[in-house]
């Protein structure tokens, strides 16, 4: 008997040993990558940098499926009803983090998702027609307050982390801006280099060209430490402690993704992020490569959706 039972339990033992030399390894067939825009602009540049380490590392090719639409709700949704296989993985910005304050979504951003790897991260940028009178952030503040409501700021778009970063800069420093959405940055930057709108929040990268140009002047940034690429930028937490606003280009994936896989999906990523091709892109383009964990990321997405429902709550901001 006690022969028996030992072979039972041995026996036992090695079964899920035989299930997992059964089961096929990940990935046996194509990913596919949710790209929540139209084909083009920085989010699509990223993801097909990333595509082309994944493939080499996976042996296997990533597709694309672009989903624009509604501030990339479309997108997102798409990835939150896919099955959790680590078959359909998605790309996602700042929008993921700041649509549950604006809008009444289809699924739930912390229940329906769940986030892989934050891949990079970008500067906002304060700049300013050169004919503005302040060159700083603490003469900006006052000159705003001995000017009330003189102050407007155009970003390329309502309910973007832009907008919010400068509705967030009016209610910490105690002054008004009016906020004057445009249709991306190319409409924001030509008035505000032509002088009719005197502030322009934008990515970093996209306005600096401007700045070289001197038809624009930065006034600071509004992440939390310098940029590597232009350290000599100052900070508006410099003069408005605890401000921090940056963009943000993640991977995510379907809610219930079996953890032993999204460690793996998270380790390649970071794997492709660090690699010194994919570094080297991204360095060109403006964005600082993170490659962090799914643990830090999903930390990270709560406590932007917390801090963007605050400002959105204090601005009373309101989508049309």
């Amino acid at each position: 008997m006690k022969i028996a039972r030992r072979i039972l339990l041995a026996s036992a033992a090695l079964l899920p040993l035989a299930a997992a030399a059964q089961a096929p390894a990940w990935p046996d067939k194509p990913v596919k990558l949710v790209v929540p825009f139209t084909p083009g602009g920085p989010t699509d540049t990223v993801a097909r940098l990333l595509s082309r380490q994944l493939e080499a590392i996976w042996k296997q090719p990533v597709v694309f499926d672009y989903k624009p639409g509604a501030g990339t709700v479309v997108g997102t949704q798409a990835v939150a009803r896919s099955p959790a296989d680590g078959y359909t993985l998605g790309m996602a910005i700042s929008a993921l983090t700041i649509n549950p304050s604006l809008q009444k979504l289809p699924y739930d951003t912390v229940k329906d998702i769940v986030g892989v790897s934050l891949v990079a991260q970008a500067h906002f940028g304060l700049f300013a027609n050169p004919s503005a009178p302040f060159n700083t952030v603490p003469e900006l503040i006052a000159y705003a307050k001995k000017n009330p409501n003189a102050l407007s700021f155009a970003t390329p778009g309502a309910g973007t982390g832009t907008h919010l970063a400068g509705e967030m800069l009016a209610h910490m420093a105690g002054i008004t801006m009016v906020h004057v959405p445009y249709k991306g940055s190319a409409p924001a930057q030509a008035d505000v280099v032509g002088g009719r709108v005197p502030l322009l929040f934008d990515i970093l990268y996209s306005s600096m060209p401007f700045v070289q140009d001197k038809r624009l002047k930065v006034i600071a940034l509004s992440s939390p430490k310098r940029a590597a690429s232009n350290p000599e930028i100052p900070l508006i937490a410099d003069t408005v402690p605890g401000f921090s606003a940056m963009s943000s280009i993640g991977v995510i994936a379907p809610a219930g993704l079996p953890a032993p896989l999204l460690q793996k999906i998270s380790a390649d990523i970071a794997q492709a992020v660090r690699s010194p091709e994919m570094g080297a892109r991204m360095a060109a383009l403006g964005l600082e490569p993170v490659g962090s964990t799914s643990e830090q990321y999903n930390t990270q997405i709560r406590q932007e959706i917390d801090r963007w429902t605050q400002v959105v709550k204090t601005a009373n901001i309101k989508l049309d």
